[in-house]
């Protein structure tokens, strides 16, 4: 989809097509007061306070309506410019407008755009008159609090999209369609995957048994995949005393995004927002040589992280999740092996599960920046070069991003564009000078002196809560059979006569570790297959009197009309050789 925000035109049309949303919610109420209408990637959204009133979905058509008949009397915008006192004047009766004004210079010159009886404040540019906008669309309805902040009020945001031609208005508001089919939230609840209640809490995603099980196959899959690299795994709390995160630096560089300090007694615990800090101490736990480098921890890690209510999304932006993490210890000469061992990592991973759409970037460090990152420049240069080295090295194509490094080291990112929104980190390795040295953490070198080790962070798939998001908008919840909740699903033709069968062969595939059901409902045999068609499960089994007389399997698999018939021992080996290629 167009990122509108980026595309100079359309940009100026659909913050214009704001003005004009403004100047009909204004004209329908009359005491409607607006707080901003940006641009954002896929069209534009107002923020107005409506007093006691509250715009539902259904009224949406009729501030279309209002916005078309402004549209076509094809009124001038014109371009106001103001003192602050005169613009302090002219929006005295919207208290939003004079909070904007008032942190502006004294001298600063204002400007506004006036369409007809509708002036707002704004920077601009602006089309030349009302019937520029002619073919949008207003698509939902949402709240915001007044400058994001969840102590101030709670205002009404409406969300819209504009475009030049009607055309190509259609054809957005038919990917839109496509993406709503797409968004995990819908797949989520139509495959019994997951459910968030605010009786547990917001953020806190609860998984049902359809979810655990894609959820298990998931961290087998990568655990698996680590143990066959030389990764050791570990288990270690969700919180720790706050003594832990001021060594590590967190307390100081992320308690925005901690949860608050809990008292226990006479210590101070905060739930982990990563899962460095243990791994450093499991590593000063015990003495090292050289010899036992790199040394790679690897934990399925339970985190916490405080998001406001505003940012969560369905289980792509949680307030707890589990990251799929690694610190890698090892000595400077072993960096580039260790470094392009994870790049192969992800790449294979990534063409196992057929993600094709990313991209590398290399975040480093702002040097102007003398708050966000831990000081010592000769640190820095040593560990950004290394990085570029290594990449260049192996051959990826990466952009930098400054400014973007964490505070202890630069990191490379994979970003993925998802089927529905924007863009997302899935996968990240970040080189680390710094904790090993706060940690005090060491090994004896060759020459029997002690040295730091370097510690790379990696994760394959981030989180496991965001990359089952991505994954099921990326495969519109059609998961690969490994991953599949359930398998295989029998349906006999009649439960009278082949029910016994049906259940031999059920009972076949659950002693081969085969995920399997049985549905023996007193339904008609047409509507379960359309069911298990809906649940998306890979393969059903239809057994009719030919197959129980002749020991046989049909089977159909999603997506195709056409039956197989094999026999069941056959059967069992293509399924069991089909997960077996995953794993």
């Amino acid at each position: 989809m167009i990122n509108i925000k980026e595309n100079e035109s359309l940009n100026t049309l659909n913050h214009s097509c704001a003005h004009l949303l403004a100047h009909a919610v204004r004209h329908l109420y009359p005491n409607a007061k607006f707080w901003v209408g940006p641009v954002i990637e896929d069209g534009f959204y107002y923020d107005m306070d409506l007093g006691e009133d509250v715009i539902k979905e259904e009224d949406l058509p009729k501030i279309e309506k209002e916005m078309k008949k402004i549209s076509k009397s094809d009124k001038r915008i014109t371009r106001l410019e103001l003192s602050k006192r005169e613009a302090l004047d002219m929006f005295k009766d919207d208290p939003y407008k004079i909070d904007i004004i008032q942190n502006l210079e004294e001298d600063a010159i204002i400007s506004a755009y006036k369409q007809d009886d509708f002036t707002d404040l704004c920077r601009g540019p602006h089309m030349p008159t009302t019937k520029s906008m002619k073919y949008f669309k207003l698509t939902k309805i949402s709240g915001a609090y007044y400058k994001g902040d969840s102590n101030n009020k709670m205002l009404q945001r409406i969300y819209g999209v504009c475009f030049e031609t009607e055309e190509d208005l259609n054809n957005y508001l038919k990917e839109l369609e496509e993406a709503k089919l797409r968004d995990h939230r819908k797949i989520g609840k139509d495959l019994g995957i997951y459910f968030i209640d605010d009786m547990v809490g917001k953020g806190l995603p609860m998984y049902l048994p359809n979810g655990f099980t894609l959820w298990n196959e998931l961290e087998n899959y990568i655990r698996n995949k680590e143990l066959k690299r030389g990764y050791k795994h570990v288990l270690t709390p969700p919180l720790g005393n706050v003594e832990l995160y001021k060594t590590s630096g967190h307390l100081d560089h992320y308690k925005d995004a901690m949860f608050p300090i809990m008292q226990v007694e006479d210590e101070e615990y905060v739930l982990r927002p990563m899962n460095c800090p243990h791994h450093m101490m499991i590593y000063g736990h015990d003495l090292h040589s050289y010899k036992d480098l790199p040394l790679r921890i690897a934990e399925i890690a339970r985190d916490c992280r405080y998001e406001t209510s505003g940012s969560l999304k369905g289980i792509e932006r949680v307030r707890t999740f589990c990251q799929n993490d690694s610190h890698i210890f090892c000595t400077p000469d072993q960096i580039e092996s260790e470094f392009k061992g994870v790049v192969d990592l992800i790449l294979e991973c990534y063409k196992e599960l057929n993600i094709t759409n990313y991209r590398f970037e290399l975040s480093l460090r702002d040097p102007e920046d003398k708050v966000k990152y831990f000081q010592d420049d000769e640190m820095w240069d040593k560990a950004e070069d290394m990085l570029r080295n290594v990449l260049n090295n192996i051959g990826i194509e990466y952009v930098e991003k400054v400014g973007e490094a964490a505070f202890y080291g630069p990191k490379l990112d994979v970003q993925v564009k998802p089927a529905v929104g924007n863009e997302i980190t899935l996968s990240t390795c970040q080189l680390d000078f710094c904790l090993p040295m706060k940690f005090n953490l060491s090994y004896i070198d060759k020459d029997q002196s002690k040295k730091t080790p370097v510690v790379l962070h990696r994760a394959v798939f981030g989180t496991i809560d965001r990359f089952m998001a991505y994954y099921l908008e990326e495969t519109k919840g059609v998961l690969p059979i490994f991953l599949s909740p359930v398998q295989v699903n029998i349906i006999p033709v009649n439960m009278e006569y082949q029910g016994h069968y049906a259940k031999e062969i059920y009972d076949l595939l659950l002693d081969n570790d085969i995920r399997v059901e049985f549905d023996d409902r007193d339904e008609k045999m047409n509507y379960k297959i359309r069911e298990s068609v809906t649940r998306k499960i890979p393969i059903t089994i239809i057994l009719g009197d030919k197959e129980k007389e002749n020991g046989n399997i049909s089977y159909r698999r999603y997506g195709s009309e056409e039956t197989i018939t094999v026999s069941k021992e056959d059967f069992v080996t293509l399924i069991k050789n089909e997960i077996k290629s995953y794993k």
